[in-house]
């Protein structure tokens, strides 16, 4: 069975989609058996395509990306076994929808898998900024990946 991750911003076209299409990436090059997708905790861009930004931010760095925004529904917490918020909003949000103790375990923050994150553990939301936002946001995601893969491998290994 694979090891099932989700990302989840507020609208599911910036930072959500950024950060699965990067993981996707690195799962599918050291070969993990896992499953990437993303949703946002809003409706507003369901159907959506990602940003344009974040299309360009991703095909400049190297990443691939196609996506149709979705809306976590709370009956999808059986379905993953790593839930990552991208902000302590979308933490509190997706807490807050958890059926139960065993479901809230599995949010985490992405930036908590960079040790060097410090206490600020949001990724900022760049939609109203310009390009430099998105940047940032892609070196966030970046930086978590280390962190993130070694979560997934030991979780294979146990497994």
């Amino acid at each position: 069975m694979p090891y099932r991750v989700t990302f989840v911003c507020t609208g599911n076209i910036c930072r959500s989609p950024m950060a699965e299409w990067v993981l996707r990436h690195h799962v599918a090059e050291e070969g993990l058996d896992a499953e990437v997708d993303s949703s946002g905790t809003g409706s507003w861009h369901v159907g959506d395509g990602a940003d344009e930004r974040t299309v360009e931010t991703l095909r400049r760095a190297g990443y691939r990306s196609a996506h149709l925004a979705r809306q976590f529904e709370p009956g999808w917490f059986d379905r993953y076994d790593l839930i990552v918020a991208l902000d302590e909003g979308h933490l509190n949000a997706l807490r807050a929808m958890a059926p139960g103790e065993e479901a809230r375990g599995r949010i985490r923050l992405l930036r908590e898998f960079d040790p060097d994150a410090g206490a600020d553990l949001d990724v900022p939301d760049p939609y109203y900024g310009d390009d430099a936002g998105f940047d940032l946001v892609l070196e966030q995601v970046e930086a978590a990946m280390p962190g993130l893969l070694e979560e997934i491998r030991a979780a294979l290994k146990e497994g």
